[in-house]
């Protein structure tokens, strides 16, 4: 499955945020060395600053740089003139929305989205589409719209509004399969539910193709699925790093939002500095003996960091290993005195409770 990441064109869009030009292209080039496929820095039809980013990283990336764009001829030229690699166009696929946002039939949506992407290859770009609300939307005319454009690489369906889960997911994706290659389909999940995660992987395991992921699941309301959760769950699950560069995943993610000024807590899935911290007795006497026993995967392979923490919390069974790593007899004495030792001078890491006990207990 190929990602696009959206986190500079969705998390643009959240009410007051305003990224700078330099921070974008900043944060595009990080993805891009992380091996990110497809990165979608922007909507040049909104402004000079998105056709800016868009026009320096074009031709300077590995990674496609796409383009947003309406089904419009001036949006698409907006994204023409930027040199995008790839230009993605959207249209509404459901009912509610072809009433209530384009306000037209689904014949006139059809001629739209043909008609613009033939605009988009005759000026020999590649096309890409997004369905918007499609999770909502009846299957044959999903059909339908794949049909209207067979050249296109990859049609995604957008959950815009965070209203499914996996098992709808699933059941959508199901009903597809035998109508049109899912290899060819895309998916954009949005949080709303907090299932936007659950749902890529939901769309992983049905064989899509693409998805739109996120940074910390940037982006407008609850936010998209997070790249750095998506990436980890397939690691985990599947043995597939998606492409990227695993070991640098956690510094990558971290760097982009620093870069952004966007914060995530200490206990953000992935991410947070706190996830693989440990400090109960009973836990970190087990992580000394073996950290699978605690942990869903190894932070170091993903670039992050494990903290086990000594102290007034800390065991006996903990003072013992400590004290054998440290090469000191764990008789019951030294034990008990060791840990009077970590209580007074506590918390301490790894490399500190290890130094205290050669310190006080070493020949």
């Amino acid at each position: 499955m190929h990602l696009t990441d959206v986190t500079l064109r969705e998390g643009d869009q959240i009410p007051g945020r305003e990224f700078t030009a330099e921070a974008k292209i900043e944060c595009a080039r990080a993805l891009d060395d992380l091996g990110v496929p497809f990165v979608q820095p922007g909507f040049p039809a909104t402004g000079e600053k998105d056709r800016e980013v868009i026009g320096e990283l074009a031709g300077t990336t590995d990674a496609d740089v796409v383009a947003l764009a309406r089904a419009l001829e001036g949006d698409i030229d907006a994204a023409l003139e930027s040199d995008a690699d790839v230009i993605e166009t959207f249209v509404s696929a459901s009912d509610r929305h072809l009433e209530h946002l384009l306000g037209v039939s689904r014949g006139e949506m059809l001629s739209m989205l043909g008609e613009a992407v033939d605009y988009v290859h005759d000026h020999g770009v590649t096309a890409h589409v997004t369905l918007a609300d499609a999770f909502r939307t009846d299957r044959d005319h999903l059909v339908e719209i794949v049909e209207t454009v067979p050249d296109v690489a990859f049609v995604s369906l957008a959950d815009t509004v965070g209203a499914r889960t996996p098992e709808t997911v699933e059941e959508c994706l199901d009903g597809l399969a035998s109508h049109v290659a899912v290899d060819r389909l895309g998916v954009h999940f949005h949080d709303d539910m907090g299932c936007a995660t659950a749902n890529a992987l939901a769309a992983y395991r049905a064989g899509v193709g693409k998805a739109d992921v996120s940074v910390g699941g940037l982006g407008e309301r609850a936010g998209n699925t997070a790249l750095e959760e998506l990436a980890v769950a397939c690691a985990v699950d599947h043995d597939d790093d998606l492409g990227l560069a695993a070991d640098a995943l956690v510094p990558t993610c971290r760097s982009v939002l620093d870069t952004l000024g966007e914060p995530y807590g200490d206990r953000k899935a992935v991410l947070g500095t706190a996830i693989a911290e440990h400090e109960s007795g009973i836990h970190t006497a087990a992580m000394l003996s073996n950290p699978a026993t605690l942990e869903p995967f190894d932070p170091g392979r993903f670039g992050g960091e494990r903290r086990l923490v000594f102290g007034k919390p800390t065991g006996e069974g903990g003072a013992r290993r400590l004290l054998e790593r440290a090469g000191i007899d764990p008789d019951s004495k030294t034990v008990a005195a060791y840990l009077d030792a970590l209580a007074a001078a506590g918390p301490l890491d790894l490399d500190a409770a290890l130094a205290l006990a050669k310190e006080e207990f070493g020949s």
